[in-house]
């Protein structure tokens, strides 16, 4: 810094800069400071000087108050500034706010001061005015939606008697005020149209304010079990977002249900602080007695009944979901393993329960390849580690598709599991593997004896099947050193593996497939297309390098609607691997397919006048040539309105314009019917056409 000033002593000077300013100058650069160092996000120029202009407990808003920007600038001696490319204020330098962090007494109480604001202005006349249910589009004052979302946040950090009357008075009339669908949309539960999105005690449970919590239910108007518009409790707001102070709270209410679930998913509050992972309030609902309602209703009567004596008291803590997901699913699916432990501890807990869907807690945690809470549902021996779920897929089928190797490891130690247990699709863990390219899970499989390698899915797709169309170059070389995979196994429809490893362009793991001598290179798929023929269809130019360079290769193989590699890469528009078949002695150019269309005709038709141009150039290829139809490659272009195509077609003086075909279109008439006024004036300069009917 200048002078030989240190950055904290530079600072220290220009608040002092600030402090002499005195009266209102002192007070908005103070504020302005206190503002952007303590809000929730960076603040817009119209919202700080409307911030700055709110006098705490007034009726109304002051316009007269609202500061320019060049003044709060001003007054805060260059500590501030405006970001031009936001429209945000923000401090001059990030070593501003780990100062002012250091030196945290500089402001007193900045969080009551910023939540009495927000307050003081969402109860002003002029905003209990506004419509509680907004049109699209709606653009509020400049401080509503700051003030609506984030008084809560800061009232947690700091809960003053003033801030706290003020809410209360915001929150009297709640249900209609506009602040709540604010946050109600925040929320991102919007999705459901309800008028009253957000009664008052849900809202203070879900933003987490004990004290107002006390002060509502004081009031002896609240029903703390209420359902909300989404069918949600106090209770479950609160556990949803880890409000532990306010769960304890409500916990100790005498006639509070805890297990009463949502009406959407059937999720009770334990659920939601499971699924969030909020391990604290886990415990306070763990801290309740336990109950088994099926044992007490055996005993006293149906659980239907017992549960309505119980629920006040009782927490079940495998009580499930819609979907039939227990809290400890929840806890797993989401890794927490926090909380899988706090649920595991629990003598009533069912630590294998599956939900609808079959999936255990065990299958969810391998699923989502949370390798901790694998291991500890594994120390327990009422889980079944090779349990399916309803696709038949189990904990190491997922542990092999995503790759786990450590959980992988713990799983194939165990006595239970199969290692070669397929799915309802037939894949087994080490086609999973496979296909995404496990390499490493790959390797511990084909170390077993009790794995087949070579094994068909339903499919018929076999592990290295998978592997090469999936382009997992690694895990196909692995294959390809075992004697008992056979290289050139097709699946159901005819495709072996180098035959998919063509169509989809992997040339490297083509490579490896060419290299052995036990692969057919030109053995087709139930529709007669061999590898080759995919290639030049989908104009994989260098995969047809690669197999025109193999003796096995037959160039001209037509398929099962006889269709050539050449047509089919005509057909695409593949120049490049038209060029490279075209010129060949082995292929017939001018070859027809099964409804006579010869690779000039595809060309034509679909518009690829670069291909034509090559086509033209051999002296093999009859460009008048009609297919079983009578139309000719001109008539093809015509109809498709291939204007240049044409052109290049009418260059040519062995095409007859006036060749009708079996209908007795000829290619004027044709382009008449179209009323294709460009293509009609090319024919017509060439020459006079006899009409026919169309």
């Amino acid at each position: 810094m200048a002078n030989g000033l240190g950055v904290g002593d530079a600072y220290d000077a220009t608040l002092g800069r600030i402090k002499a300013q005195g009266g209102n100058r002192e007070k908005l650069g103070m504020a302005t400071i206190m503002w952007i160092s303590h809000s929730e996000r960076p603040l817009s120029v119209d919202e700080i000087c409307h911030a700055l202009a709110v006098e705490i407990g007034a009726a109304d808003v002051n316009t007269n108050n609202v500061p320019s920007i060049r003044t709060v600038l001003n007054c805060c001696q260059g500590l501030a500034t405006v970001d031009q490319g936001s429209s945000t204020i923000r401090l001059i330098h990030f070593t501003l706010k780990e100062y002012l962090s250091r030196n945290a007494n500089l402001f007193d109480k900045p969080h009551s001061g910023i939540v009495e604001t927000c307050l003081t202005y969402l109860n002003f006349q002029a905003i209990k005015k506004l419509p509680s249910r907004p049109s699209r589009g709606f653009k509020g004052p400049p401080l509503l939606e700051y003030a609506s979302l984030y008084w809560g946040t800061h009232m947690r950090m700091e809960l003053s008697d003033r801030s706290r009357h003020l809410a209360l008075d915001l929150l009297d009339q709640y249900d209609n005020h506009i602040s709540a669908e604010l946050l109600w949309v925040a929320t991102g539960e919007w999705y459901f149209n309800s008028l009253k999105p957000f009664p008052a005690l849900h809202c203070i449970s879900y933003l987490g304010v004990a004290q107002l919590v006390i002060d509502l239910i004081q009031t002896k108007r609240w029903d703390v079990n209420q359902r909300d518009s989404v069918g949600r409790t106090p209770l479950i707001w609160a556990a949803r977002y880890g409000r532990e102070d306010v769960v304890k709270l409500l916990l100790q209410q005498k006639h509070i249900q805890p297990d009463r679930p949502d009406t959407r998913y059937g999720q009770t509050a334990l659920s939601w602080a499971a699924e969030s992972g909020h391990e604290g309030v886990v415990r306070l609902f763990l801290s309740r007695q336990p109950v088994n309602l099926g044992s007490i209703g055996r005993r006293w009567g149906a659980p239907q009944v017992m549960s309505l004596l119980f629920r006040r008291k009782y927490i079940n803590t495998n009580s499930p979901d819609k979907h039939g997901q227990t809290p400890l699913s929840w806890a797993a699916r989401n890794g927490h393993d926090r909380v899988v432990k706090l649920l595991l501890e629990r003598e009533d807990i069912i630590a294998d329960r599956p939900n609808n869907d079959g999936q255990t807690p065990l299958s969810w945690a391998t699923r989502n390849a949370h390798d901790g809470v694998v291991k500890l549902l594994l120390e327990r021996e009422d889980v079944i580690a090779d349990r399916p779920n309803n696709d038949g897929r189990t904990s190491l089928s997922w542990a092999a598709g995503n790759g786990t190797e450590g959980v992988t490891k713990l799983l194939l130690e165990r006595e239970d599991t199969t290692p070669d247990k397929p799915d309802k699709g037939g894949r087994t863990p080490l086609s999973w593997a496979a296909a995404n390219g496990r390499e490493g899970v790959v390797k511990l499989l084909l170390e077993r004896e009790d794995v087949s390698p070579d094994r068909p899915d339903n499919d018929g797709q076999t592990p290295l099947s998978l592997a090469a169309m999936n382009e997992r170059e690694g895990v196909v070389k692995l294959l390809l050193e075992r004697e008992d995979v056979n290289p050139d196994k097709p699946d159901n429809i005819g495709r072996t593996p180098l035959l998919l490893a063509v169509k989809y362009d992997y040339k490297r793991v083509a490579r490896l497939l060419l290299e052995r001598e036990d692969v057919s290179l030109d053995r087709p798929d139930n529709d007669g297309q061999t590898p080759l023929s995919w290639a030049a269809r989908n104009g994989r130019e260098g995969v047809v390098k690669l197999l025109l360079e193999r003796e096995g290769v037959s160039p001209d193989r037509p398929d099962n609607h006889g269709r050539t590699p050449l047509s089919l890469a005509a057909g695409g528009g593949h120049e490049g691997v038209v060029k490279l078949l075209s010129g060949r002695d082995d292929v017939n150019p001018d070859r027809p397919d099964n409804d006579g269309q010869t690779p000039l005709s595809w060309a034509a038709m679909g518009g690829r006048d670069g291909a034509v141009k090559q086509l033209l150039e051999q002296k093999d290829v009859n460009p008048d040539r009609p297919d079983n139809d009578g139309q000719t490659p001109l008539s093809w272009a015509i109809k498709y309105g291939c204007k240049r195509v044409v052109k290049l077609l009418l260059e040519r003086g062995d095409v007859n314009l006036d060749r009708p075909d079996k209908y007795g279109r000829t290619p004027l008439s044709l382009a008449a019917n179209r009323k294709n006024m460009g293509i009609i004036k090319l024919l017509e300069a060439r020459k006079t056409a006899t009409p026919s009917a169309a």
